[in-house]
């Protein structure tokens, strides 16, 4: 019938995996994901900012997880790609298996002082942090830190010169600390027309099959980090 919604198809659930935090068995599986953003015309025809909402899917098109937006229409449209933020991600029983969280960070003073870089907190489950996702200033270009739960480099970040070129992907290459080791990669795809006036973007996350899953989740957290920083439309 016209108009009926398309059915989602889910990822089979997978098997218990041994010191795998709840949820991320679907993680443990992969070597690939895609983060679909929603778009929303609200917030083409109006400017005003709604909550971000993502389907996260593998290569077959299933559904992974979901991830929502969580945080209220005064702070999204007074601060809005400097505002602070709570995103939920749940599976296909609707529970909560991990929250991305970044704080408030004042841009008035110099950008290489700390208190000024952004920076997102993972935990998985809620309540438990798994680790954290650090900017780092840099003239040329986006560089980040993957940090575990102390605090601790454990993997690099680091995009292209530009984020604004069109027509063409931008690819942010996850290295090891010391840059000489190739990790994963999170690309930006080219959207056409919707990548240009309004945010709904496509990002590819490659990490390799056997990487541990909580470093799989931490470099699907630093997608959403930067999501806000380089391609949210102010």
């Amino acid at each position: 019938m016209p108009n009926q919604p398309v059915p989602i198809t889910w990822m089979p659930g997978p098997a218990l995996t041994p010191n795998c935090p709840p949820g991320l068995e679907y993680l443990a599986q992969l070597d690939n994901i895609h983060v679909l953003q929603h778009f929303e015309p609200l917030e083409m025809m109006t400017s005003f900012e709604t909550n971000n909402r993502y389907d996260i899917k593998n290569s077959l098109d299933q559904m992974v997880y979901i991830v929502t937006e969580d945080t209220d229409d005064f702070t999204r449209n007074a601060y809005r790609t400097l505002r602070p933020f709570v995103l939920r991600v749940t599976d296909c029983m609707g529970r909560e298996i991990m929250t991305m969280q970044r704080p408030f960070r004042c841009t008035c003073c110099c950008l290489c002082c700390p208190s000024a870089r952004q920076e997102l907190e993972v935990q998985c489950p809620p309540g438990v942090t798994i680790g954290f996702v650090a900017e780092h200033w840099n003239l040329c270009r986006a560089v980040y830190s993957i940090q575990n739960e102390k605090k601790e480099n454990v993997m690099r970040v680091r995009g292209p010169c530009s984020t604004y070129g069109c027509g063409s992907d931008s690819v942010f290459e996850v290295k090891s600390l010391d840059g000489m080791s190739s990790i994963g990669s999170i690309i930006r795809k080219w959207n056409g027309l919707l990548s240009a006036m309004g945010d709904a973007d496509h990002f590819e996350i490659h990490f390799p099959l056997d990487l541990d899953v909580k470093m799989k989740a931490m470099i699907f957290g630093a997608c959403f980090l930067i999501v806000s920083l380089a391609f949210e439309l102010s």
